[in-house]
């Protein structure tokens, strides 16, 4: 699991049981609609940046699979007592459903708010579009879905800009670097499931959670260019004007990630992100390099032929994009997962509280793994014998080297790129 002269990568112990119950299965280097069932459906793109995680296309939503298994444990069939009445509760210092009186009166508060401001969660990313209608449905309050597109770094400037507004945020998405930045932001939180997290999946006190994770991979349009096999092939004239990131390294989580898989595949580890920024140094000295925001779009219209992006992301577009495939090159597979945090300034902070249960339940999890990602509950949910194991099977067990930027890893390449990007590809 651990590639060397890397250090162990955090939150991975959680795919041993997964493993166990995959048993053959594997994921395959080369992805198209025959090879992978991958789901059909389509929502919108972003790049993030991340604290454990990271990953472009900020959530697709993909159609086609199966639905997640019926045997999901719904949230208010565990709730608690209630204690007090809702309406006595200060919701935004409460750091469990407990300090409600149970799920129940979250529940109840939550419905009072009426409304969840989320951001930065593309419908097409990792099945937000599916989550977020579902939670709508279960608990009959409307999410205002705002700047699906946007980076990590700017969902912390849009609560920034926003403060005291009721259109301010509720949660955040982030990728580990700047949620590990931003912890001043947060309200702690420990949902009823909390113990079905690792350790090493979550901040103690419930600042942040890990929620799901995927791989760096490569997808690119067939019709106009030929598979990449390492990344010296695409500084070949083949890939004039082609290759692009989800976002930019300094802000977005997927395009951190993609600079973070050209350091171990050049030559480098985690500890030094030198290699990868030279890589992209010399693409961009070649002409293959573009400073394009890859969205759905830049991929239908081909103006972004070969495109860094989290597997989740990339495959959604293989049932979209006549001749798009995806592709994992050998070596070291660079894995981060995102992560989910309470605004400390939320508007609607028991419906902010409720959203987070609602995501750590089987139900959300599963949701996930429709989309293409691996939620941090895996290892729980196979054990209760509440996975989705259709969908796991469709989407194949993560496969390869893997390796995960620790804490320690994440912030000091933050610091690197802030650096050194910039000049990198100007």
């Amino acid at each position: 699991m651990t590639r060397p002269g890397v250090a162990p990568e955090r939150g991975w112990r959680l795919f041993a049981v997964y493993r166990k119950v995959a048993g053959a299965l594997r994921v395959t280097r080369k992805f198209s609609p025959g090879a992978t069932g991958y789901p059909t459906s389509v929502h919108s793109t972003d790049g993030r940046f991340c604290p454990l995680e990271v990953p472009l296309f900020r959530k697709r939503n993909v159609a086609g699979m199966a639905l997640f298994a019926a045997a999901a444990i719904t949230l208010s069939s565990c709730a608690s007592a209630t204690d007090a009445p809702a309406s006595d509760v200060d919701a935004a210092a409460a750091t469990s459903a407990e300090d409600f009186g149970g799920l129940d009166a979250l529940i109840e508060a939550a419905q009072a708010e009426g409304e969840l401001n989320v951001i930065a969660l593309p419908d097409n990313w990792a099945n937000y579009g599916e989550i977020k209608a579902l939670f709508e449905e279960k608990y009959d309050i409307v999410v205002n879905s705002a700047d699906p597109d946007i980076s990590s770094a700017e969902e912390i400037a849009a609560a920034d800009n926003l403060k005291g507004q009721d259109t301010a945020p509720d949660v955040f998405d982030l990728g580990t670097a700047v949620a590990l930045a931003s912890t001043d932001y947060f309200a702690p939180y420990q949902v009823e499931n909390w113990a079905d997290i690792p350790d090493e999946n979550k901040e103690p006190t419930g600042l942040w959670a890990n929620d799901y994770t995927g791989s760096m991979s490569i997808g690119y349009d067939s019709n106009s260019v030929p598979e990449p096999t390492s990344l010296d092939d695409l500084l070949g004239s083949e890939y004039k004007g082609a290759v692009a990131l989800n976002g930019d390294p300094t802000q977005a989580g997927a395009a951190f990630a993609a600079v973070g898989l050209a350091s171990v595949q050049n030559g480098g580890t985690l500890d030094d992100f030198t290699p990868g920024i030279e890589f992209f140094s010399e693409l961009n000295a070649a002409g293959n390099f573009i400073p394009v925001n890859v969205t759905a779009g830049t991929i239908a219209s081909g103006e972004t032929k070969v495109v860094f992006d989290w597997s989740y992301n990339n495959l959604a577009q293989v049932s979209v994009v006549d001749g798009w495939e995806v592709t994992t090159l050998p070596g070291a597979v660079y894995t981060s997962f995102y992560n989910q945090a309470i605004s400390a300034d939320a508007p609607h902070p028991a419906a902010a509280r409720l959203w987070q249960e609602f995501l750590y339940s089987p139900e959300a999890q599963n949701l996930f793994i429709t989309g293409g990602a691996y939620p941090v509950t895996i290892d729980a949910m196979t054990e209760a014998g509440t996975v989705d194991e259709e969908a796991l099977e469709t989407i194949g067990a993560l496969d390869g080297e893997l390796v995960t930027p620790t804490t320690e890893q994440s912030e000091a390449a933050a610091a690197l790129l802030a650096e050194k990007w910039a000049a990198a590809i100007g």
